[in-house]
């Protein structure tokens, strides 16, 4: 069957869900309006993943609407992608990375998506002028690799992706390419089955410059034996997996659920990267954001339970002004450095706020 069919296959409408009978009149018309602006779309192999009979279960909070989702505190560009953006498709916000939006669809459309303000809906942020992205990406040396992400790139079709590789490759300064993707997590077949998509990757993916994929498993529920073929067949490509995590509310918030997630995936050959915080983005904070306080001793109660390789992630805060590292907590203060900055000159600077118990993000704290 073809990506596209099996795409069109997706549950996209309230009435397909398993559980949808069970909704009250009043819930069924506030998710309707709900979906309309923020659409829906599962596969069938995720939502057979799903305790339909659970109300609580975790994989379904991920990709199911919800009431929660009325909550408009927060932003829909919280980490200040419009600053960054160079033209339509292409970001440049820290010196040394590239960002290529490549899409704006995605097998699965996540109810924590922090660009909820486009996926599924406009293609406005989307790459349109291919050609003169590539020639901003020659004239700028200082770029060092290129993160290709959306949406998500990998439900475009093969020949697509051959072409971005095919450009990118031919780019000496680059060190490496990454796509960001949560395709081995909820449409593992897309890979499994595509032995032209592996072949590209083993082509491009060489000793001397590697294709890295940047995973998305959130809860340990989710590596199943389709989404560890997955992940095998890519590792036999050549190709480096590293994986990101969101902490959130009833999902993973959790020590034991957390270090289960990580210890698996140093099991099937995944390396954790970082685990965010949650972002305050809108329909998004209120419904999964975890206050830093509670998230940071979370982290720590679940570091305890993992192992080195486990454990080598960072607690992270893709931040307006960069991407933060949440250090600790000592005498009712908390602790960040610069990972990564806007600002050159905050490159590795270390600093503390005040901790305020119910703050789930930088701003909410006093300096």
């Amino acid at each position: 069957m073809s990506l596209k069919k099996q795409l069109e296959e997706n549950i996209h409408e309230l009435k397909d869900l398993p559980n949808f009978s069970s909704f009250s009149t009043s819930k069924k018309k506030k998710l309707k309006k709900l979906v309309e602006k923020h659409p829906m779309s599962i596969t069938k192999y995720y939502s057979s993943l799903i305790d339909w009979n659970d109300p609580e279960d975790p994989l379904k909070k991920l990709v199911v609407p919800s009431l929660g989702e009325l909550s408009v505190k927060g932003s829909y560009d919280t980490s200040g992608e419009k600053k960054s953006t160079v033209m339509p498709g292409l970001q440049h916000k820290y010196k040394q990375t590239a960002l290529i939006i490549a899409t704006n669809r995605c097998a699965v459309y996540c109810r924590f998506c922090f660009r909820k303000r486009m996926v599924g809906l406009s293609n406005k942020e989307v790459i349109s002028r291919f050609e003169k992205a590539m020639e901003y990406i020659r004239e700028h040396k200082e770029i060092k690799n290129i993160l290709i992400t959306g949406g998500d790139p990998l439900v475009l079709p093969t020949k697509v992706i051959e072409n971005l590789l095919e450009n990118l490759s031919g780019i000496n300064h680059l060190d490496f390419v990454r796509f960001g993707t949560r395709i081995p997590v909820v449409m593992p077949e897309r890979i499994t089955k595509d032995s032209e998509l592996l072949r590209l990757f083993e082509k491009y993916s060489r000793k001397d410059r590697r294709i890295y994929i940047v995973t998305h498993f959130n809860h340990p529920r989710e590596i199943t034996e389709k989404s560890i073929e997955a992940v095998d067949s890519l590792l036999k490509s050549g190709v480096i997996i590293n994986n990101q995590t969101v902490l959130m509310k009833g999902v993973n918030d959790k020590p034991e659920i957390l270090a289960e997630l990580m210890n698996k995936l140093v099991k099937i050959g995944v390396s954790p990267y970082y685990v965010f915080q949650c972002r305050p983005v809108k329909r998004v904070k209120a419904h999964f954001q975890v206050p830093l306080k509670q998230g940071y001793e979370i982290i720590e109660k679940a570091k305890a339970k993992m192992s080195g390789h486990s454990k080598r992630f960072k607690y992270m805060m893709s931040h307006e002004t960069g991407k933060i590292e949440i250090l600790g907590i000592k005498n009712n203060e908390i602790y960040f450095k610069y990972h990564q900055a806007r600002n050159p000159k905050n490159l590795g600077k270390f600093f503390k706020r005040k901790l305020t118990p119910t703050a789930g993000w930088l701003d909410d704290l006093d300096s």
